[in-house]
């Protein structure tokens, strides 16, 4: 499949791809006897060598319980920890330290907000928004608590090119409208959405605002103070850093005013069968027990890659890569692209005429091409759009154009043999 250079292909300046690459050793391998071609990256990025090393270092220097101990290995272990709460305090702009916390991703600090600030403050008949948009995440803990609480999920709805409709979503808020859980970027169709916009509109209805920044953080600069946030989450194997490993931000405030989500050690300033127990200030009431020390101090050796890296780049790379993708699959007789907003991040779903996305995935594997197939864990956005599952290539800053051209001629190649 020939291809002409597009005119933001000329003007968009080249990140070190090669030298990026040479930091991911799982970009060596083969798979099926080709290169391994890695367009799965909005399920789990790759990790460069420094993130990777994190972890022999830690368990061969300095392994131990954090917070707790005196001893010098657990005074490192601790250091280092922290350290990490403020590189992502800084990734994020946040105020103070204070504000992040510490989980396993985004689904555990959805599910924190749910179930300390929603059953403290939610009613029956109060309202929650949630976008048509998002993954099942930010649906499903609602959900439970509708069911629980007697609370009224409504959604926000999308237009034919998977992008919000903010008169809709205006005119969604009522005197009971008390939260919108709503993500950065759309994980299934890649549409970026105006959550500053929006959560100026929520605060404008006394409403609050959580941002599920799972597929922003990797590819552009995310400032919590700017958007205005109230809860901001995301995961640290989207960001090229290790599963496990995750983070809520929260105003101070809120986060001060919230119960404790699960109980044990470290959230607790004193426990007693005679007085009531008293709780560990913000962060740590909100991180019981033993933490994922190595996973959480890898993030943060993630976190100062990407910033070395630089965001911007990595999000102008992605937008030639995601053009050069779209020009390319556009060509192809009966496949459509599901998801065409002005504003995406490097995400490209499809479907093809006559084909299920599972052949064509398991198929491309065999030509060494890594896609996702199905429905994305968003299955109420696949059913509006009359599909059950959709075929998604995802990029990344370690992707090449020669990578999405291999990847073109893979699947019409796939294409001609399951039609």
């Amino acid at each position: 499949m020939n291809h002409l250079a597009t005119e933001h292909e000329l003007d968009t300046p080249a990140l070190d791809v090669a030298g990026i690459r040479a930091q991911f050793p799982i970009l060596e391998r083969q798979v099926h006897g080709r290169p391994l071609i890695y367009f799965d990256n909005a399920a789990t990025s790759q990790t460069p060598l420094a993130v990777i090393e994190t972890f022999r270092d830690y368990y061969s220097r300095y392994n131990a319980n954090i917070h707790r101990g005196l001893h010098t290995l657990a005074d490192e272990a601790t250091a280092a920890y922290e350290a990490t709460r403020e590189t992502v305090r800084s990734f994020l702009n946040a105020a103070d330290r204070r504000e992040i916390v510490f989980t396993r991703g985004t689904t555990e600090a959805i599910n924190l907000v749910a179930n300390s600030w929603g059953r403290a403050n939610l009613k029956a008949g109060d309202e929650v928004l949630v976008s048509l948009l998002e993954h099942h995440s930010n649906i499903v803990p609602w959900q439970l608590l509708a069911t629980q609480l007697g609370i009224v999920v409504k959604v926000i709805p999308v237009d034919e090119r998977g992008v919000l409709d903010l008169d809709a979503y205006r005119a969604l808020f009522t005197e009971r409208t008390r939260l919108v859980a709503v993500n950065h970027v759309s994980n299934a169709f890649g549409t970026v959405n105006p959550v500053a916009e929006m959560a100026t509109i929520a605060h404008e209805h006394g409403a609050l605002i959580l941002v599920d920044g799972a597929q922003a953080t990797p590819h552009q600069t995310v400032d919590v103070r700017a958007i205005d946030a109230d809860f901001y989450a995301f995961s640290g194997h989207k960001v090229y850093g290790p599963t496990g490993a995750g983070t809520l931000y929260g105003k101070a405030a809120l986060l001060e005013a919230m119960p404790p989500w699960q109980g044990g050690g470290e959230m607790i300033k004193s426990v007693s069968f005679d007085v009531p127990t008293t709780f560990a200030d913000v962060p740590h009431k909100f991180e019981a027990g033993t933490p994922a020390i190595a996973e959480v101090i890898a993030l943060g050796v993630a976190l100062e890659w990407v910033r070395d890296v630089g965001l911007d780049a990595i999000g102008a790379w992605e937008a030639r890569l995601l053009e050069r993708a779209t020009a390319a699959v556009s060509r192809i007789d009966g496949l459509r692209i599901l998801g065409t907003a002005p504003h995406k991040a490097g995400v490209l779903s499809f479907v093809v005429d006559g084909a299920h996305s599972q052949d064509i995935a398991l198929l491309i594997d065999q030509l060494g091409v890594a896609i996702r197939t199905g429905n994305h864990c968003a299955q109420p956005l696949l059913a509006h759009f009359g599909v059950t599952a959709t075929c998604r290539a995802s990029f990344a800053a370690y992707n090449t154009l020669e990578e999405v051209d291999v990847f073109a001629d893979a699947l019409e190649r796939v294409i001609g043999m399951v039609r």
